[in-house]
């Protein structure tokens, strides 16, 4: 089974360009809507609107909030989310592609 968000959630997530080095995706959803369980390898995370979201993981959940034009490292990680707040979610991911890249890390959950 893939944990691809392109493929668990691709109502969400699309490809907007992919090399060798690297893979970006866009990620768009309305308030209320919700993402099933899916993995990132290590990436930038870049925001283009303000947002509020729950993320899980395993029994972890954290509330995070997030302002519009912010970058963010997101380390490897797999989790779910839920558009908490009253505004679209609009982020760019830019995902590394390094075969060396770390596993997801227990206890990580959004972006650092």
């Amino acid at each position: 089974m893939t944990l691809d968000p392109v493929a668990t959630n691709p109502d969400h997530y699309s490809v907007v360009f992919e090399n060798d080095q690297v893979r970006v995706l866009e990620y768009l959803d309305q308030p209320g809507d919700r993402t099933t369980p899916h993995e990132h390898p290590n990436s930038v995370m870049v925001t283009l609107s303000s947002f509020r979201r729950r993320l899980y993981a395993g029994d972890q959940e954290r509330d995070v909030e997030i302002p519009a034009e912010s970058t963010s490292w997101l380390p490897a990680q797999q989790h779910a989310g839920h558009n908490i707040g009253d505004t679209p979610t609009h982020v760019i991911f830019v995902e590394l592609k390094n075969p060396d890249a770390s596993p997801p890390q227990a206890g990580a959950l959004g972006p650092t």
